[in-house]
């Protein structure tokens, strides 16, 4: 491997720059607004300059910090390692043995299309508890990211390939793969339509106000809401409707802005998932990495005949949010089984599920009456009459358990476990029996009179785990669950293969 020191392009200096800016935009809004935007008002006064001064010298500072780390940073191949250099005062190195190295995670942001560059997130297996990546590079060309790629392959032995030639990396990097699933314009629309960017527009909103809660004038704008509330109950509506679908356009804006030309690729032994407008992003996934498969079904989503995709993947960074990925944003269902076989041919994608008894009904809705029945009472009693609408949560609470119960169900064959379930949303979970980390019969009371049991599966998921219920089968199935979990046979020992 070449011992050849490699630089990042001088942009990182500036991308650095706004990163830290960006983090520091509420600190240094709130300091202008606590004191007026300039001091007293008088554009004359010294204080003012005082006050411009400082910020100014924060952001030369903020300029100059991100110069230096750009100028200190280094990174080349060494013993089958990625080694990085930086750091001015203290130095630092870290040294990344290839094989460790998960995935790439590249993304192209607006000051890095222009010049055709990239930025890398190195995650290695397991990660850390941080929710920081192994290693960022922050702006290379497309060529070095590339290079990065199949020096790590070539440490892993799946790729023998010259690095001194560059006509064969750009032939790399050109070369355009098939692609697996691609969202069209109108899947788009209805994914931006039904997501939940209703709740983050408003959550931000509650931010926003927490930030400058010292400078908005609470009592005036009380003033005007009573001032508002005068004109009539179709005012107050019409002005909730303007503000509801204000926000409806904002969710579909930030939707299509992170989800535009969403595209899947798989590529050796590794899922390729590309997206967003604004910040192209490119996420890997090794395919060694994935432990379930889960299809979510909301009802409004149902009723369109759509569902989403998300997998549960093992180790890595929690940078991406969390470690729960969507493979599939929004796809029809007729879709799901042709594209989920492409990706995972092995898994059986049409189950017959063995369903919960009927006498298992009364367990997914008995508990809720615990805390309904005192609260109907209340409601009834301090609101009579209108509080008598409260006992409408009985037969809501009884609809909604039988709801739960017939959609309840598992499958299970040699090697996976297939189990279907409802809170609000229908989840179907895939799960291969070499990823199962436990399996767990629970069994109350109540239940053993029924002689039914619940069983609980634990797969790995980021660095902690996800569980999964079974809820309230027939004992007899509970019991067969285990039997065929139990990790001593011949046939798991000789299937078992470790997590990369």
């Amino acid at each position: 491997m070449s011992k050849e020191k490699y630089t990042l392009h001088p942009i990182s200096a500036v991308i650095n720059f706004v990163k830290v800016l960006k983090e520091m935009i509420i600190p240094l809004v709130v300091v202008f607004a606590v004191n007026g935007f300039g001091g007293s008002g008088d554009s004359g006064s010294w204080s003012s300059y005082i006050t411009y001064g400082i910020y100014g010298v924060v952001l030369i500072f903020l300029l100059v910090s991100g110069i230096i780390k750009w100028k200190r940073f280094r990174y080349w191949f060494e013993e089958q390692e990625l080694r990085i250099e930086y750091g001015l005062f203290v130095k630092k190195k870290r040294y990344i043995p290839f094989e460790r190295i998960q995935s790439l995670n590249y993304t192209e942001g607006i000051f890095h299309r222009p010049f055709g560059l990239v930025k890398v997130k190195v995650e290695t297996a397991g990660g850390g508890p941080t929710k920081e990546a192994d290693a960022e590079l922050t702006a290379i060309t497309k060529i070095a990211a590339d290079q990065i790629k199949n020096e790590m392959l070539q440490a892993k032995n799946k790729l023998q390939v010259d690095l001194d030639e560059t006509k064969e990396l750009e032939q790399l990097v050109n070369t355009e793969k098939r692609s697996i699933f691609k969202m069209s314009g109108k899947d788009l629309f209805v994914l931006a339509s039904t997501s939940g960017g209703v709740g983050v527009f408003f959550s931000g909103l509650a931010v926003f106000a927490s930030q400058f809660s010292n400078v908005i004038p609470y009592e005036m704008i009380y003033d005007e809401i009573v001032v508002f509330i005068r004109f009539g109950a179709l005012i107050i509506a019409l002005a909730v409707f303007v503000v509801v679908l204000t926000a409806w356009i904002f969710s579909v804006i930030l939707t299509f802005i992170n989800y535009y030309q969403f595209t899947i690729k798989v590529e050796d032994d590794e899922i390729i998932i590309t997206r967003g407008l604004l910040e192209k992003k490119k996420i890997t996934i090794p395919l060694s990495r994935i432990q379930g498969i889960r299809v979510v079904e909301n009802p409004l989503r149902q009723l369109m005949g759509y569902a989403t995709v998300i997998v549960d993947s093992a180790g890595g960074s929690l940078a991406e949010k969390d470690e729960k990925i969507r493979l599939l944003p929004l796809i029809k269902k007729t879709e799901i089984i042709p594209t989920l076989a492409n990706i995972f041919p092995e898994l059986q994608l049409e189950p017959v599920f063995t369903k919960v008894p009927k006498r298992s009904r009364k367990y997914f809705y008995r508990l809720d009456y615990i805390w309904m029945i005192p609260v109907a009472g209340a409601v009834s009693y301090f609101f009579y009459p209108f509080g008598l609408f409260s006992l409408l949560l009985f037969p809501i609470s009884y609809g909604y358990g039988i709801w739960q119960q017939r959609t309840a169900g598992f499958y299970m064959n040699t090697h996976q476990l297939v189990v279907q379930y409802r809170l609000f949303s229908k989840v179907t979970v895939w799960m291969e029996k070499r990823r199962i980390q436990s399996m767990t019969e629970r069994t109350t009371f109540f239940q053993r009179r029924a002689n039914v049991s619940s069983i609980i599966t634990t797969i790995k998921s980021g660095v902690t785990g996800t569980s999964t219920t079974i809820p309230h089968i027939e004992k007899t199935d509970a019991e067969m669950l285990l039997s065929w979990y139990e990790p001593n046979r011949k046939n798991d020992i000789e299937k078992e293969q470790p997590l990369e």
